[in-house]
C-alpha cells in the first residue's frame, strides 16, 4: 500500500477528535526535534514552529467563526492561547526563550 492510499484511509476511519489528536501529536513531535538542535540555526526549528504556530492560528479563525459551536469560554480560551503561540514562537525565533515552553504548552 502506498503512502498516499494509506494516508487516505487513516483520514476516512478517524473521527475528527481522532485527526485532532494526531495533529497535535505530530507537532509535539515536530517540536520536540526542533528543540534537539542548535538553538543558533534557526532553519533546523523553522518549519516545526511555524507548523505549530499555523495550526494554532487555524484555531483561532475556526474559534472565531460566529457558527463555532463550542461554548463562549472555551472559544475565547482558545484565541488567547493561539495568540500566546504566536507570541512565545516569535520569541523563541529571536532566541529570547526556549522551544520547551511551547512544547509544554501544546500538550497541556
Amino acid at each position: 500500500m502506498s503512502l498516499r492510499a494509506y494516508h487516505q484511509a487513516t483520514v476516512r476511519t478517524e473521527s475528527p477528535r481522532e485527526t485532532e489528536y494526531r495533529l497535535f501529536a505530530q507537532v509535539t513531535l515536530a517540536l520536540m526535534e526542533a528543540a534537539k538542535a542548535d538553538p543558533h540555526d534557526v532553519s533546523a526549528r523553522i518549519d516545526a514552529l511555524d507548523w505549530n504556530r499555523r495550526v494554532w492560528t487555524a484555531l483561532s479563525e475556526d474559534c472565531a467563526d460566529p457558527g463555532n459551536a463550542l461554548p463562549h469560554q472555551l472559544r475565547a480560551s482558545i484565541i488567547s492561547l493561539a495568540i500566546w503561540v504566536g507570541r512565545q514562537t516569535s520569541k523563541v525565533v529571536r532566541r529570547e526563550d526556549t522551544i520547551e515552553s511551547l512544547r509544554s504548552r501544546s500538550i497541556a
